[in-house]
């Protein structure tokens, strides 16, 4: 079994990878290719926000079932508390790894324009599954990010320093949402068999007992089949369709109820419990949010235009 170990504080943080004390209690930027490896913790939490930089990274990492190659320049963000898990063999220690690892407890952000807004990005709901990868053009500018804050912490830290750092840190959280947005372009094709696969899994589970059992099905049960994080499915199906997650099971549920109204004598209320809705008011609601009509008003319309002339 897994044992997790939780860093609290970024001090900590640079006393387990033998890291000099940090310059600031509450923000590190800490150099990757200096960072210790051998013994380097597995399976963590932390009590702080990151967001890395990173080439030849240590660590083997998988998305689904599918291995990445992180030869190539790639940044991963995470928010307090989420969990870190990785694996590594002997051959992945011979990597001489390099990049940035930004460290920035949320006291630091607190009173500034970040505070709030960290929250909506995102990006810091993803796991590293979803780590953004990056072209040469978008590495120069990440790397100058990172230079101009690294410039401004090795200094000696004044009344403006906060303010010029909180500003940078802005700018890496804007490019970084620039770059995942075309990051979710020249994956199209990748995005498109997800969400193949997506409607596999919604139509077999509606096709199943588990949706009278059960009810309708859950975002988080989607996203595990998927091996994906339940903001990044959100996300994608946004990108392709316009619509999130639950609209689209939602969708599915109000096509199979249409079928039902059009072939069947079944009333609304068998309709309902029968697509998994603990109540029949609820259904009616939902399909009269999605269509304009109640399950009555459109089976009436049904058999309206059925009629021969």
């Amino acid at each position: 079994m897994k044992t997790f170990t939780h860093i609290k504080t970024i001090s900590e943080f640079h006393q387990r990878n033998r890291l000099p004390k940090p310059e600031h209690p509450l923000i590190s930027l800490v150099d990757y290719s200096q960072m210790y490896h051998d013994e380097m913790l597995l399976h963590f939490t932390q009590g702080f926000y990151s967001i890395a930089f990173k080439k030849n990274v240590i660590g083997k990492w998988q998305y689904g079932r599918q291995d990445y190659d992180f030869d190539e320049g790639l940044m991963s963000f995470f928010a307090p508390n989420q969990v870190l898990d990785i694996t590594i063999d002997e051959q992945q220690l011979k990597n001489k790894p390099s990049g940035w690892i930004l460290l920035i407890h949320p006291d630091f952000l607190w009173n500034t324009e970040l505070s709030q807004k960290f929250k909506q990005y995102d990006f810091f709901n993803y796991s590293i599954n979803e780590a953004l990868f990056l072209s040469e053009k978008e590495e120069t500018i990440i790397a100058q990010i990172f230079a101009n804050i690294q410039h401004e912490y090795a200094s000696n830290m004044d009344e403006f320093s906060k303010g010029i750092i909180i500003s940078q840190i802005g700018l890496l959280l804007n490019y970084s949402q620039r770059f995942y947005k075309r990051q979710f372009l020249t994956r199209e094709k990748n995005n498109h068999e997800i969400l193949t696969r997506f409607e596999k899994i919604l139509v077999d589970y509606c096709s199943s007992e588990l949706l009278t059992r059960q009810g309708l099905p859950t975002v988080s049960y989607i996203s595990e089949k998927l091996h994906i994080t339940p903001d990044y499915l959100s996300t994608m199906l946004r990108h392709i369709t316009g619509q999130n997650t639950r609209q689209h099971i939602q969708d599915k549920v109000i096509e199979m109820a249409k079928e039902k109204l059009s072939t069947t004598s079944a009333s609304v209320s068998e309709i309902a419990y029968g697509l998994g809705f603990e109540h029949p008011q609820s259904f009616s609601k939902l399909f009269k949010k999605r269509t304009k009509l109640t399950p009555l008003e459109f089976r009436a319309s049904i058999k309206a235009t059925s009629v021969p002339q």
